[in-house]
């Protein structure tokens, strides 16, 4: 039987860039059918972006992005980066790709990687465009997409959704009514498919 996950996750989350390919070969494996939901921090269930963070915080969390992106197979460029301006605009790339029912796993794959293993500046327009196209999408007709009403009324919808379903952080994943927050969670989430349910 077809299962159905709620997947949140933002372009500007290491986290989500380091468990992305883990939790779509899971999904793949079981037969899960993904609905995406893409936003940034909910602040009012608690998430903190990295930038409001002790110091002291800041330093566990780059040394554990390492770690983990290790065991994942995933590059991270940390350190050195160049001034970027905000990501958060590729989701609609990625919301657009959804609606429009193409790969919209290919296009976030494609733009997290630029942002997170290569340091491009895919807030940027005609970096994103470049990025997708190179990637084998129509980085020009993502780009005139991004502004239709449903894609801004998803993207406004998916942190309403968010909120609603007591997500803080990213990436997180919603099966059956109950909440996994984390890459490191994914165990979890597989053994409730197989019906071990918390």
């Amino acid at each position: 039987m077809t299962k159905s996950v709620e997947y949140f996750f933002s372009i500007g989350s290491p986290w989500s860039h380091i468990g992305f390919d883990a939790f779509t070969e899971l999904a793949a494996k079981n037969d899960v059918v993904v609905t995406p939901y893409l936003t940034t921090v909910v602040e009012e269930n608690g998430g903190i972006f990295s930038r409001n963070r002790p110091e002291i915080r800041r330093a566990y969390w780059t040394r554990d992005l390492k770690r983990w992106a290790r065991v994942r197979g995933k590059e991270l460029r940390l350190e050195h980066r160049p001034e970027l301006s905000d990501p958060t605009p590729a989701s609609l790339f990625v919301i657009a790709a959804y609606l429009d029912g193409q790969d919209w796993i290919g296009i976030a794959r494609a733009l997290q990687h630029a942002f997170w293993s290569e340091a491009r500046d895919i807030g940027k327009a005609d970096i994103r465009e470049a990025i997708v196209t190179a990637a084998g999408f129509d980085g020009a007709a993502l780009l005139r997409r991004q502004a239709d009403d449903d894609v801004q009324n998803k993207w406004s919808a998916d942190r309403v959704h968010a909120r609603d379903s007591g997500v803080f952080g990213f990436p997180s994943y919603v099966y059956d009514g109950e909440l996994y927050w984390g890459q490191d969670n994914l165990p979890f989430l597989e053994r409730h498919l197989h019906g071990d349910r918390p």
